[in-house]
């Protein structure tokens, strides 16, 4: 231990290992600290530093500023200290703490959504009651195999525990889901985390905003919303490379001709053939539907170079930067250079 961290919101002070970042530390203690990427990129684990010193690796710009940096504001997922800190996670009246939680649950049901993404079904066993925030992820253990996180699919209200898992070129975890896991497999489910969720309290217009498996966050958010009788309008748009890669469309399309306020948009990057659906980059029709977005809260979830393309467009149509919520799905193989 090179360093000990008060942490403002946890009674117990915690050991630092020599090149051991706040957020690490925090998570192996058992402290319910908010994190996302754990990567720099994200901000979830804004934290305010108020005592001591602490060497911050690099981090993106969106996540924090030379401004919030100027007042004592660090990221915890990239904070390093060689001597005592105190810090303390940022909190906010729309930010979802849960009671962190281990569940034993079991496959209940395995759904072939597209050519690489599966859906899984899990039905909670034991280690409830648990409650999560739409948008909110959980780490995943499969039988045998490393721990993953996965946002949830489903609503709070319904019982078993919805994923999408895309099929990644060289991911173990992924292969395992998509060849090898069977109904009926236990499977451990820890948390909730992160910060990217609806805000119930926000009355303006949303913007929905999915990239390929980025839509299980993003269709928990638009369906929550809509259950609790959002009636202010709603802009999904899904992203995808090909009509192959599009699902859960029927679902989407019969929500929008129940809800008024609600619309549903897809846009393809690279259609193989002859198409009647929009086509370019999601950020590219959002920029041309949206002159002014001010007022507006969006949630973005899908591939990291969509995330941090869509964000430019969204403040430049005049919104607020704590009015972006994002998710970024980096990969493991992603996660060390996601700040090169």
């Amino acid at each position: 231990m090179v360093a000990t961290v008060r942490i403002r919101q946890w009674p117990t002070p915690i050991g630092l290992g020599p090149g051991q970042v706040v957020l690490e530390a925090a998570l192996n203690a058992g402290v319910p600290y908010p994190f996302g990427c754990q990567s720099g990129n994200c901000g979830a684990c804004k934290s305010l530093l108020i005592a001591g010193s602490v060497e911050l690796a690099e981090h993106s710009e969106f996540a924090l500023t030379d401004e919030e940096k100027a007042q004592g504001l660090v990221l915890a997922c990239r904070s390093m200290a060689d001597d005592d800190i105190e810090i303390a996670w940022i909190e906010g009246e729309d930010l979802a703490l849960h009671a962190q939680r281990r569940l034993d649950c079991r496959v209940a049901a395995l759904d072939r959504l597209t050519h690489d993404i599966t859906g899984v079904t899990l039905a909670i066993g034991s280690g409830g009651p648990f409650a999560f925030t739409a948008g909110q992820f959980v780490r995943v253990t499969f039988p045998g195999q490393k721990t993953r996180d996965y946002s949830m699919a489903n609503r709070l209200e319904e019982p078993n525990l919805v994923f999408h898992i895309r099929h990644m070129q060289g991911g173990a975890v992924s292969a395992f889901v998509a060849d090898e896991l069977e109904v009926g497999m236990p499977v451990v489910v820890e948390g909730p985390n992160g910060i990217a969720h609806f805000k119930e309290a926000h009355t303006g217009p949303i913007l929905a905003l999915a990239g390929g498996s980025g839509l299980a966050p993003v269709a928990s958010i638009v369906e929550t919303a809509l259950a609790k009788g959002r009636r202010g309008p709603i802009h999904l748009y899904f992203g995808a490379r090909d009509e192959r890669d599009i699902y859960l469309e029927g679902r989407f399309r019969a929500l929008a001709e129940k809800h008024p306020n609600l619309s549903y948009t897809v846009v393809l990057s690279q259609p193989s053939g002859p198409t009647s659906r929009r086509t370019g980059f999601l950020h590219e029709a959002v920029a041309a539907d949206f002159p002014s977005l001010d007022g507006a809260k969006a949630y973005v979830a899908g591939p990291p170079v969509m995330v941090d393309a869509m964000t430019p467009v969204l403040v430049a149509r005049k919104m607020r930067r704590e009015d972006i919520h994002a998710d970024a799905f980096y990969t493991e193989a992603d996660k060390p250079k996601a700040t090169a």
